[in-house]
């Protein structure tokens, strides 16, 4: 019986290429000496720094390079070619032992490889992006240090961002029903220049940026409730395109803020919103002012209501309507509209679960690497927005 051309190759690697155990072995075993060498440094932060600026920053940077060559986000292209093959492998693998003597242990060996790559990407990922997390922050760096905030200039630094977007609501353009009109390719182009102006006074935000990519999964972005991300392993900042585009040029920033090796989310808030601010482009100053507006006027709400409406009252119908659209749209990523009630029934508590789920994880996964807040940590850019522009004006 005459051999197929792939087990000509399998008999051609058997008779050839001879791997000793050991190697086999030192395989293996790597990524989790290499995982667990990361979990026991960790505490120390100068060891953590001293990664950051030799080792991961290059080599996030180097692979920025490389993924900028392909205008899609290549992670999204590796993630779906390794989901498919990963459920080919594992059903070919339960398939072709099945009916195998001793068929646990040759499903074993063959599930192997799938744990030991898995090992490597995590390996990876903790000494490229987690280890941000333990070293010192932007604002240690940068001596902002806050030790709270007082209402009233709470209220000042608010009245100053909710001036700055009913000037700039009135300059952007807009079509016939009133909605910004918004060019995604030009608001990735230029934000290349965002930290242009900011680095003269942070020199660390002065590094190289790469364009973002819109991602090709953008509709599971909305369902999640996410705008974007940054994603170490291909050194590329991502972006939801779905969204309407008020936003989207301060959730370029804040990915940006990634890239330039901003790790804590409150932080990469407060540098988005300030780069944006600063950039002498009025989509992203627009979208800067609307941006740090929210999040301060949430902190204004709880600590003094009457101001909040106050400030709120003298918001234009512009802004207004800016706000709303941004609002039901992630209002509408909660609910299905088939039109079929028992399917929009099903369709929206797995959407809302899906959101749930997510957070749950990421929120873990923050507290985890020591950011106590979780995913709460995104509004804790007031105290740095309140310290920053109570100095500046």
């Amino acid at each position: 019986m005459s051999l197929t051309r792939t087990e000509k190759v399998k008999t051609w690697i058997k008779t050839h290429i001879k791997i000793p155990f050991g190697v086999i072995i030192a395989i293996c075993i790597f990524p989790v000496v290499l995982t667990a060498l990361f979990y026991i440094l960790r505490p120390f932060g100068s060891v953590m720094d001293w990664v950051v600026t030799y080792i991961s920053g290059p080599i996030r940077n180097f692979y920025g390079l490389l993924s900028s060559i392909y205008p899609f986000a290549l992670m999204e292209v590796l993630l779906t070619a390794g989901g498919i093959f990963l459920i080919y492998y594992i059903i070919k693998s339960i398939r072709d032992t099945s009916r195998r003597r001793g068929r646990w242990k040759l499903l074993g060996k063959k599930l192997l490889p799938i744990l030991v790559i898995a090992c490597y990407l995590w390996g990876a990922f903790c000494w490229l992006w987690n280890s941000g997390y333990h070293g010192a922050s932007f604002a240690e760096k940068n001596g902002l240090v806050s030790y709270g905030v007082e209402t009233s200039d709470l209220i000042a630094v608010t009245e100053f961002f909710a001036e700055n977007i009913n000037e700039l609501s009135l300059l952007m353009e807009r079509d016939e029903d009133g909605y910004i009109i918004f060019d995604r390719r030009e608001v990735f182009a230029a934000s290349r220049d965002v930290y242009k102006n900011i680095s003269e006074d942070f020199p660390s935000l002065g590094g190289t940026l790469y364009p973002p990519k819109p991602m090709l999964y953008s509709w599971l972005m909305s369902v999640t409730g996410y705008s974007g991300m940054y994603f170490a392993l291909t050194g590329e900042a991502m972006i939801n395109t779905d969204p309407p585009g008020v936003y989207i040029p301060v959730t370029v920033a804040h990915e940006h803020a990634h890239q330039l090796g901003v790790f804590a989310e409150d932080e990469a808030n407060f540098v988005g919103i300030l780069a944006c601010v600063t950039s002498d482009n009025l989509a992203f100053e627009y979208a800067g002012y609307m941006s740090g507006y929210n999040y301060l006027s949430n902190a204004l709400y709880m600590a003094d209501y009457d101001a909040w409406l106050r400030i709120w009252n003298e918001l234009t119908d512009e802004v207004k309507l800016d706000r709303a659209q941004t609002s039901d749209f992630w209002a509408s990523t909660n609910i299905s509209n088939t039109r079929i009630e028992f399917l929009d029934n099903i369709l929206s508590a797995l959407m809302r679960t899906t959101r749930s789920t997510v957070n749950t994880v990421y929120d873990e996964f923050l507290k985890s690497n020591d950011q106590e807040l979780g995913i709460m940590s995104y509004g804790a850019c007031v105290d740095l927005l309140v310290l920053y522009f109570n100095e500046q004006n």
